[in-house]
């Protein structure tokens, strides 16, 4: 049983489904260059290469972290936990 700070019992959450994102960067781009996208084709980002990478939460940002390879699939370790507004 996990008990909230308040005394609440969260267990009824603990199987509630969320969307987590891993956010390498963002960019803008005209219909036009997205058609023109194909293999092998690179878009540019906002962020420098090995830079910190946003993980959201219901596309709400929860944390940063860099990505990391563990045999032939991709993650991201949590470098930092981004405090409540």
């Amino acid at each position: 049983m996990v008990i909230a700070p308040d005394g609440n019992n969260l267990d009824l959450l603990m199987n509630v489904p969320l969307t987590v994102t891993a956010e390498l960067g963002t960019a803008k781009m005209l219909v036009r260059d997205i058609l023109k996208l194909g293999t092998g084709s690179v878009v540019e980002l906002d962020r420098l290469a090995g830079g910190p990478v946003d993980l959201l939460v219901n596309d709400r940002l929860v944390a940063r972290g860099e990505v990391v390879a563990i045999d032939e699939n991709f993650g991201v370790r949590v470098t930092e936990l981004i405090e409540k507004p």
